[in-house]
């Protein structure tokens, strides 16, 4: 095995700089973005209903034709 190379503190330096830049930025970005997703999400929320308040309407209408007719 090769023995551990000693690395440059300017490398260091510039390897946890980028690292806590990168995680400054993400978490900045999260809480723009944040917003954005919680309207979809409730957006999406409203149009399930609307779909499963339609399904429940047809499924009555379905039962209704079914007993007369058959």
């Amino acid at each position: 095995m090769v023995p551990p190379v000693q690395v440059s503190p300017l490398i260091k330096f510039a390897r946890y700089s980028a690292l806590l830049l990168g995680i400054t930025y993400g978490s900045i970005r999260f809480s723009y973005l944040k917003p954005y997703g919680e309207e979809d999400r409730r957006r999406e929320a409203e149009e399930k209903k609307q779909q499963e308040e339609a399904a429940r309407i047809a499924k009555e209408l379905e039962a209704q034709e079914d007993t007369i007719l058959k």
